[in-house]
């Protein structure tokens, strides 16, 4: 099934984090390593999306999603550097497709449109992070993405084990 991905004005991200809990809760639930512990709480979860409001709104952090029949199927959102000397730079935060969705270049398709809006607005060089070995990791490296280094047991993953953390970096343009 063909996806499109929207990025939401600051009035779209209100009323879709429900949506993005949901998405967050149920991706946190499959595993995937996203800075949270399992069980993630629906509450916990639209707390994290609202205090993101703010940054929204400002300019500073840009969200996509891609809606299917069963809602939100996948988000990435985009971190500008406020600071003046690094506003060439961003960073690629909470790329996640809901399980239902995998398989079907979803998550190839929210980082070129992360890639895409940033290169538009003047960005040259963007920065993630994400486990080593998952989906995600392999993700990145076929996306063109380089590796510059790997930290053991950086964090854990939802079931409180630690895991080795892999860096990227992307020039654009």
């Amino acid at each position: 099934m063909p996806y499109t991905i929207t990025r939401l004005s600051v009035e779209d991200f209100r009323d879709s984090v429900q949506e993005l809990a949901g998405l967050l809760c149920d991706t946190v639930s499959g595993g995937a390593s996203l800075g949270f512990l399992a069980p993630l709480g629906r509450d916990a979860a639209e707390a994290w999306w609202r205090a993101r409001e703010s940054a929204v709104a400002d300019g500073g952090l840009a969200v996509w999603v891609s809606r299917g029949p069963g809602g939100v199927d996948g988000t990435v959102s985009l971190a500008f550097e406020a600071k003046a000397n690094g506003r060439h730079r961003a960073e690629v935060v909470k790329l996640m497709v809901h399980p239902r969705a995998r398989g079907r270049g979803l998550g190839r398709g929210l980082l070129a449109a992360a890639e895409r809006a940033a290169a538009e607005a003047g960005a040259t060089l963007l920065l993630l992070d994400t486990e080593t070995g998952s989906d995600a990791d392999r993700l990145y490296g076929a996306a063109g993405w380089t590796r510059y280094g790997i930290v053991p047991d950086y964090a854990a993953d939802p079931a409180g084990s630690l895991r080795d953390c892999s860096f990227y970096y992307k020039r654009l343009g």
